[in-house]
């Protein structure tokens, strides 16, 4: 009879392994849209040199990851809980590739200082013109300095942090309204949401409608531009600064 029940026993555990494979299996197919999406979206931000398919076998991972990680008792979405991971392994992968050089990461670094400076000294946010002028430079040439650092505003990770179940959460997972948050994602948002409303109040008029439209609407800079009656580049000129501006106020916030 011991050795009847011994066996019951180990036959319900092989079912009960092969139940949660195939459960496993069933997240990852039913997502892999998921992922096609995220790599298409982020890939629209990017510079068009990188290879999409790298980002897709990064996200793809990521998509895997979350499958074996995922503990539905947490009262989580597992389409939330897997776009985080998704996203954290794409970036990840945009990191490796150093998008940027070091000479244009300092000139970011610069453009940061200085706004921050300005916004000390004038106590207002400085315009595009002020900002120029700070950095010594024209405004064509400040407008490309922002085209150029807005993968970096996109793909830095200096904002982020780490979910006690390992999943990534940075500025964007703020701004999004998502359809559900993990605990660790609530408790951040909840502790910035003062900070960054506070800041998102005080952006200028246009770089708040951008950061609006591009986080909350989920619009293209295409789609943006044609509602703000600007050009595309225009847009990403917005956006980029606007994202200067917050993560320098988020920065000091975090301090």
């Amino acid at each position: 009879m011991r050795g009847a029940a011994k066996g019951m026993t180990g036959g319900c555990d092989i079912d009960s392994g092969v139940s949660q494979a195939s459960d496993r299996e069933q997240l990852i197919l039913e997502h892999i849209p998921l992922v096609r999406y995220l790599v298409s979206r982020m890939a629209s931000k990017l510079p068009p040199h990188l290879d999409l398919q790298d980002l897709m076998s990064a996200a793809m991972i990521g998509l895997i990851n979350a499958a074996d990680r995922f503990d539905s008792e947490r009262g989580v979405l597992f389409k939330t809980f897997a776009e985080q991971h998704v996203r954290g392994t794409i970036l990840d992968e945009l990191r490796s590739y150093d998008v940027l050089s070091r000479s244009m990461r300092d000139k970011y670094k610069r453009l940061e200082r200085e706004l921050r400076q300005l916004e000390h000294l004038l106590g207002r946010n400085p315009t595009s013109e002020e900002v120029a002028d700070a950095l010594q430079m024209n405004l064509e040439d400040y407008f490309g300095l922002l085209d150029d650092v807005h993968a970096f505003t996109f793909i830095s990770l200096d904002d982020s942090w780490e979910g006690d179940d390992g999943s990534p959460l940075c500025l964007a997972d703020v701004l999004c309204e998502a359809e559900a948050k993990n605990p660790q994602q609530l408790v951040i948002s909840k502790q910035l949401a003062e900070a960054l409303g506070q800041a998102i109040d005080t952006l200028p008029v246009k770089e708040r409608q951008a950061i609006t439209l591009y986080y909350n609407e989920d619009l293209n800079l295409k789609e943006i531009g044609e509602l703000l009656g600007l050009t595309e580049s225009r847009i990403s000129q917005i956006i980029s600064q606007a994202m200067v501006r917050l993560r320098s106020r988020l920065r000091l916030y975090k301090t």
